[in-house]
């Protein structure tokens, strides 16, 4: 069973329903032991970094969630729930994240020419070729974001330029995430759930 962490941060209607599409079955939770229990977990999320870190908190759900992580099970953020598995955030302020990938999340620059947020489709250039990603090279995927991830080209899988480079998908071994949202990115936004659970949760392809 795949879980979608609840914890009150946005899109996780759209996301449960674009697996149902794919007819993998998903439930929203925020008990840990469902958590940890699961074959992979979804940390999807829509809105600030802090108040949904201090949600996180709130619940227990960080502690739950590095647990799970140490157990190698697999685990996907989305838009802001990407850029939570990061060491910290400047979005109103310096805030912990949960870590999980080196780096820190920062403002995209204002630049002429350059709207904030992002808001539209963007095309990714592939950094690592061996992902299991790597059908992303050259794909257009659909971006809503304001503040973005500074971290290694190690970490990074794909990125898209706006002005400066964004990482647009990120792996740490069995962490992955995604800038952009899946659910709006037309057949290659599904192609890539659908290769999370086929290939990296069932398959274990995620580099352990």
């Amino acid at each position: 069973m795949l879980t979608i962490i609840d914890y009150d941060a946005g899109n996780t209607y759209n996301v449960k329903k674009a697996f149902d599409f794919l007819g993998v079955k998903t439930r929203l939770t925020a008990d840990p032991a469902e958590i940890l229990a699961s074959r992979g977990l979804i940390l999807p999320g829509v809105g600030a970094f802090a108040p949904a870190m201090q949600t996180l908190r709130t619940r227990g759900l960080d502690t739950v969630i590095k647990k799970a992580v140490m157990q190698k099970t697999p685990l996907l953020g989305i838009c802001l729930g990407m850029q939570l598995l990061f060491e910290s955030s400047s979005e109103y302020g310096e805030h912990k994240g949960l870590g999980l990938i080196p780096g820190k999340v920062i403002a995209l620059p204002r630049k002429k020419g350059y709207k904030v947020p992002q808001m539209g489709w963007n095309e990714n250039e592939l950094i690592q070729k061996n992902s299991v990603f790597s059908f992303v090279a050259q794909q257009y995927t659909y971006f809503v974001h304001s503040f973005y991830a500074d971290c290694d080209n190690k970490y990074i899988v794909s990125r898209v330029d706006y002005s400066v480079p964004v990482p647009a998908i990120v792996q740490n071994k069995n962490v992955y995430g995604l800038q952009f949202h899946p659910e709006k990115s037309g057949n290659v936004g599904i192609k890539i759930l659908q290769t999370f659970v086929k290939e990296i949760i069932y398959n274990d392809n995620s580099g352990n």
